[in-house]
């Protein structure tokens, strides 16, 4: 009951302090009251006014008196309009109307606010939109809703654009409500301690909430401990705000590590910022203004077990009332709550609780400070030096985020020289130009583009000048000359017509802030300058910092590295597996599926099963046959072996970890359309599943931590083993062979098929009681195959049909990829719209795709024209991309087209209506085609199940081959499949998923391998003359035949084609290493010899021949590029085909002598990809299927690949192996292995005695109507001549 009463009371807790929030203390819930029309005219300032009607007092809303409004002296961007509001409001919404009756009115604004009247910041609707919309009239009103609301006293409206036809005129309104603020001031050196109430229940969640305004870039905002290290600790550490988190167990020290969680930047530019932690347990929410970080702590550690006091603005030092150990925070604290307490009415009220140590006080300074942005490379601020002296003396502090720019140049009187102080690879360098003398330069500091603030003091006098940047100090001695100061000092750029040394240069201008200007020993007053009073300036922006941290929030993602300048940022995505402008897209495949028709081989490959999504990529071994099989590999024991223990005790419980986290395996594993795991068992004596009272005594993990019992491809909890569903286990009684008892080894194959459960992560077994009991397993890896994505499609019949799905999101980055095949010239592939954006891609044109859409900024439009149709039935394969720098689209290979974003526009894609795939909203300009593997930002919409339901669109789509047909090499044919294609190796040399495979095989000395075209056998006295006919009465015109090969040996025969009418065809290399080729088509005729003196082919190089002959035209190429064309005089018929013949040759009867000699020496070396039409006897031989034709003498060894063996210079390795010497022996990997008798009876090595005949010869009666027809199919013996008797095609 104690347990129970103690989990509801923590339920009830929560709930108190869930009810609870910081923002609602004190402020109302409705705050739209109106608050500039009841301000006395008195509130309202300006930067200059037209006439005294005209003045700022005029400018309240819907107002006529004056002129009915306010409109400045000069309509230009340095104008504005100021409101006091007479104490800090909350500000919710402005409204914006142009002078009564006038042609003048603003068209966009922007909007600052200030406490103090000083320091302005801008306000931000959007991540990067500064400007308000004004208005199109002079007396309609605009009405915009602040989101979110901010606090301050003081409002100033900006123009930027009015009437082109009038003048800037405003009238105004502000809406709010009052705000209740608690302030405490620490000056550096001061903190608050509270104590907090002893209470006896541990708390279950902690909640901190406050604002700031610091005054220095560091300092401690809060602190708290814990009795062993553990701590809490709030930092402002340069402009960024850090929390500390140190947890540990109350027992022990703690031993987990230090957490560092990061928020914020910029945070020191006194202006406020809020702060929100919430401390639950382990878990942590901690929030800088509209930021927002999540952490769950690992372990059973807690964040809330912690001292009974809590520090704020510093870390006193235990003892001593006012040391403090680290850099105490200076500047103010708003609104400091504790758990729903206010400890600033606590501190202001003296309660005993509140301890302050030092100079605290309950009121925040407003800051003096005047900075000054420069907003372009053209900005500049000259201001008058101090002329006449004999130094040069000038101070400021500076800010930026560019690498280089001129920050200040002056010339010294009397031609004496001049200066110039600029940035460079983030340093700063003084040069000092003087006449005849070389210039003198000086560098001091680094990495000063951190936007962080810069003090630098320059000075130069007589004999020497320094430069010292924050603590970095730089001295250049100088000839004693006299240093006359100049006139006027150009900060930023120069006046375009200044031509002084060194102020024309290829940095550019400097951008960034300025402030506590000095120059000699009088401080610069940038309010004289504002007014007209003091020097000249150029696009600046007085009292106010504009500087803007575009890295925050990081747009980078994958974990790219966010850089940027004064106008934009850059991804640096190296390392990451992505690409794009913000490190978006996937430089990988989805899938091993994928990596095979882009026609790659089997081999590792990192895969990205989704895509763009926040999955990374991982690496697997993609083994491509018929199917792509993705093979995910563990870090587990390649083998566990178990004992007998005692009874219910675990035997083994290990662990298996993989290449890929759990999120990659599940997105692997959905993607998939069948995953199996493998688990092979071995055992001696072992126990069973189950113990007496029916406990399973074995099972395993997978990968969402569930716990399974049933083994094999049977269904969960079925506790059988794929022998006991299949009903052969070796005891009938047992439903696993191990689970028998035998006393002999046993054995398993268990297959786990049920994906959703894969992989298995861990595997547990425990013993019955049987000491003696031993086994041993071993778990394969995770073995996937399909892309159920990749083949999904829709064909889409008639221009009104469509899918439609729900509204995609992709707000700040959209990116859609797909294939689409169509024969019409036009079509919508995809729309989704929202109340004014929108996105759309099409096929506009038979040529052009186009990508069209709509964030705010107006329609952009980005299209990819084509030299070639896309309507032509063929898959093309689109990638569109959308991202706050800009947009992007790729078609096929074509090059990608891109269109850059506009500076600070709108960057939200906003969609709410539904997405509409084939069509759009209006039913016109619909798609008639297919579109196939559809992603949105990685996720792949389910065409196909939509379809199934859709009128006008049918799931899945025909016609692969004319696409990915070309996969298919070496005269393999492309075969459809419902999910894409296979290649159909039958009449090729080659094979392997894409007919590239070669097939290559070792010929020692003496060997030979027979291919027989026709059964050879003497004809019975039985055997009718039509037999016989059938057997030898076959002429070819043509015939295609190829063959590569590895040899040093001369003279050798690569190839003997034999007839029943003693014609023959023989390609031999004389003993010089020239390839002969010998046609005797005609028996009654000398055979046409031919030699082809490309090089010496016996050079134990690779060497690739093709053979074509068409009637008595013959052309042989070597090597894809050396070809001869010869004419037979012979003939131009081959009879009777009867066998062909690789290596030595036993009867060449009627051939010529050279032929002879070669068929004697036969060939030493290795022949790979021979093929003769569509014979293709290696393949034969070594990769057989039903009835064989082909006999083997000798020693014949498969290889890998001709190609491969031998290092360079050392051909005879490869070329002359040594022979398997007995059972068990072999040479190395490149050698390869003797042809074994497929005969399992048998086990005779092919080779050294005699020959062994691999199965049955056959042949194929073909009418002439199943003749191939088609050109492409030239690679085979087509030409064959018809005497009204039956035709073989080989």
């Amino acid at each position: 009951m104690a347990s129970v009463a103690w989990a509801v009371l923590k339920v009830l807790l929560l709930l108190l302090t869930q009810t609870w929030s910081p923002v609602g203390a004190g402020n109302p819930p409705d705050c739209d009251a109106p608050l500039a029309s009841a301000l006395p005219r008195s509130s309202f300032s300006s930067s200059s006014e037209l006439s005294s009607s005209h003045g700022p007092g005029f400018s309240r809303l819907n107002r006529r008196d004056g002129a009915g409004g306010w409109t400045p002296l000069v309509s230009n961007k340095y104008q504005w309009l100021q409101i006091d509001l007479g104490e800090r409001m909350e500000v919710t919404a402005v409204a914006t109307q142009g002078g009564y009756g006038s042609s003048d009115w603003v068209t966009s604004y922007l909007l600052m606010f200030s406490d103090g009247g000083r320091n302005w910041k801008q306000y931000r609707r959007e991540e990067s939109i500064w400007g308000f919309p004004g208005n199109t009239n002079a007396d309609s009103v605009v009405h915009y809703r602040l989101q979110p609301p901010f606090e301050a006293r003081f409002l100033r409206f900006l123009p930027l654009a009015w009437n082109p036809r009038g003048r800037i005129g405003m009238r105004i309104e502000v809406y709010g409500c009052a705000y209740k603020s608690e302030v405490v001031y620490f000056d550096g050196q001061s903190a608050l301690l509270y104590t907090l109430d002893k209470k006896p229940l541990k708390p279950i969640r902690d909640v901190i909430s406050l604002k700031f305004k610091a005054m220095q870039s560091n300092g401690i905002l809060l602190h708290r401990e814990g009795q062993h290290g553990n701590h809490i600790t709030l930092e402002l550490i340069k402009g960024k705000l850090v929390f500390f988190l140190n947890s540990g167990n109350a027992k022990l020290p703690s031993t987990i590590a230090p957490v560092t969680l990061t928020l914020g930047s910029l945070l020191d530019d006194q202006h406020w910022h809020s702060v929100l932690i919430e401390l639950l347990d382990t878990q942590v929410n901690f929030t800088v203004d509209k930021h927002t970080h999540h952490f769950q702590a690992k372990g059973d550690s807690s964040y809330l077990d912690l001292n009974f006091e809590i520090s704020f603005g510093g870390i006193p030092t235990p003892g001593r009332s006012r040391a403090f150990t680290r850099k105490s925070f200076h500047g103010c604290l708003e609104n400091l709550y504790y758990n729903g307490v206010d400890v600033t009415e606590l501190a202001k009220k003296h309660k005993p609780q509140i301890l302050m140590m030092g100079n605290v006080s309950f009121s925040c300074p407003q800051p003096q400070t005047v900075p000054v942005t420069f907003l372009s490379s053209r900005s500049y601020l000259a201001l008058p030096g101090n002329s006449g002296e004999d130094k040069v003396s000038v101070t400021f502090q500076f800010r930026t985020w560019n690498r280089a720019g001129h920050l200040l140049f002056g010339e010294l009187r009397r031609g004496s020289g001049s200066f110039v102080l600029f940035l460079k690879d983030g340093k700063l360098k003084l040069s000092l130009f003087q006449p005849g003398q070389s210039p003198r330069n000086v560098t001091a500091g680094a990495g000063l583009n951190d936007g962080q603030w810069h003090s630098v003091s320059f000075s130069a006098k007589w004999s020497h000048m320094n430069v010292v940047v924050d603590d970095d100090t730089a001295v250049q001695p100088l000839v004693a000359v006299l240093i006359d100061s100049g006139d006027t000092y150009y900060f930023g750029g120069c006046l375009d017509n200044s031509s002084g040394s060194g102020c024309k240069s290829p940095l550019g201008g400097f951008q960034g802030c300025l402030r506590l200007i000095t120059i000699g020993d009088k401080a610069v007053d940038h309010i004289l300058v504002q007014q007209g009073a003091l020097g000249s300036f150029r696009d600046l922006q007085i009292d106010s910092c504009g500087i803007t941290d575009r890295c925050l929030p990081s747009y980078c993602e994958h974990g790219g590295e966010c850089s940027q300048s004064w106008d934009t940022f850059s991804c640096d995505c190296l390392g990451t597996g992505y690409t794009g402008e913000t490190c978006h897209s996937s430089l990988y495949e989805q899938s091993c599926e994928a990596h095979k028709h882009r026609g790659n081989p089997s081999g590792l490959y990192y895969i990205d099963a989704d895509g763009s999504g926040p999955l990374g990529p991982f690496l697997v071994y993609c083994n491509m046959t018929d199917d792509a099989w993705t093979v995910v590999r563990h870090g587990g024991p390649d083998a566990v072996t178990l004992r007998g223990a005692p009874s219910g005790h675990p035997r083994s419980a290990v662990s298996f970890a993989y290449a890929a986290d759990a999120g990659q395996l599940r997105a692997s594993v959905n993607l998939a359309e069948r995953c199996e795991q493998r688990l092979a068992l071995r055992c001696g004596t072992a126990r069973r599943p189950d113990s007496r009272d029916g406990t399973p005594l074995s099972w395993w993990v997978g990968r969402t931590n569930e716990t399974h019992t049933y083994w094999g491809g049977s269904l969960p909890d079925a506790q059988k083993c794929t022998c006991g569903l299949e009903g052969n286990c070796i005891d009938s009684q047992y439903y696993c062979n191990c689970d028998a008892g035998r006393n002999e080894w046993t054995s398993d194959t268990i297959v786990l098929s049920q994906k959703e459960h894969l992989p298995v992560t861990q595997i547990v077994m425990t013993d019955a009681g049987r000491p003696r009991s031993e086994a041993a397993y071993t778990l394969g890896p995770l073995l996937c195959h399909g892309d159920k994505s990749f083949w999904n499609s829709a064909s889409f019949n008639t221009e009104t049909s469509y899918l439609h799905f729900p509204a995609f999101h992709g707000e700040l980055t959209a990116d859609v990829c797909f294939f689409f095949k169509t024969t019409v010239s036009s079509g919508v592939f995809m729309e989704n719209l929202g109340i004014t954006d929108f996105i759309r891609i099409e096929l506009r044109a038979p040529t052009e795709v186009t990508f069209s859409f709509d964030v705010g900024n107006g329609p952009c439009e980005v299209t990819v024209q084509s030299p070639t149709p896309f309507n032509d039935n063929q898959w093309h394969h689109v990638r569109a991309e959308r991202n706050v720098k800009g947009a992007s689209l790729q078609v096929d290979q074509l090059p990608q087209k891109m269109q850059p974003a506009p500076a600070d526009g709108h960057v939200r894609l906003q969609l709410n209506s539904q997405l509409f795939i084939g069509g759009t909203a209006t039913r016109q300009r619909g798609f008639l085609g297919c579109i196939r593997s559809l992603q949105l930002n990685g996720v792949a919409l389910d065409l196909e199940e939509r379809a199934t339901v859709t009128p006008g669109v049918e799931p899945g789509c025909a016609g692969h081959c004319s696409t990915y047909g070309h996969l298919c090499r070496n005269g393999g044919r492309c075969r459809e499949k419902r999910r894409g294609v296979t290649c159909d190796c039958a009449f090729s040399a080659y094979d392997g998923p894409f007919c590239s495979n070669e097939i290559s095989a070792y010929f020692a000395t003496g060997s030979s391998m027979t291919y027989h075209f026709q059964e050879h056998y003497t004809l019975s006295e039985n055997s009718s003359s039509l037999v016989s006919s059938l057997h030898r009465d076959v002429t070819l015109t043509r015939e295609m035949i190829t063959l590569s090969f590895r040899t040093t040996r001369t003279p050798s025969l690569l190839l003997y084609v034999s007839s029943f009418y003693e014609e023959y065809l023989s390609v031999i290399l004389a003993n010089n290493g020239s390839l002969q080729i010998r046609y005797k088509l005609d028996r009654h005729q000398n055979p046409d010899a031919f030699t082809f003196d490309f090089k010496n082919m016996a050079d134990g190089q690779l060497h690739q021949v093709k053979i074509n002959r068409e009637e008595a035209v013959v052309m042989v190429e070597v090597h894809q590029s050396a070809k001869k064309q010869v004419i037979l005089s012979s003939g131009t018929e081959f009879n009777a085909v009867k066998s062909l013949i690789l290596g030595k040759v036993l009867e060449a009867a009627g051939a010529d002598p050279d032929t002879r000699r070669a068929a004697t020496s036969g060939f030493t070396g290795c022949l790979s990809a021979v093929r003769f039409g569509r014979a293709a006897p290696l393949k034969a031989a070594l990769r057989p299927s039903g009835t064989s034709r082909v006999t083997v003498r000798g020693h014949v060894a498969p290889m890998a690949r001709c190609a491969a063996g031998a290092a360079s210079g050392s051909p005879a390795r490869e070329l002359a192996p040594r022979l398997a010497g007995g059972a068990g022996r072999s040479g190395p990997a490149d050698e390869g292995e003797p042809l074994v008798n497929a005969d399992r009876r048998d086990s005779a090595v092919i080779g050294d005695t005699g020959f062994l005949r691999i199965g049955r010869a056959g042949f194929e009666l073909l009418a002439s109507s199943d003749l191939p027809a088609s050109a492409s199919q030239s690679a085979e013996i087509t030409g064959v001549s018809h005497h009204a008797r039956p035709s073989l095609i080989f």
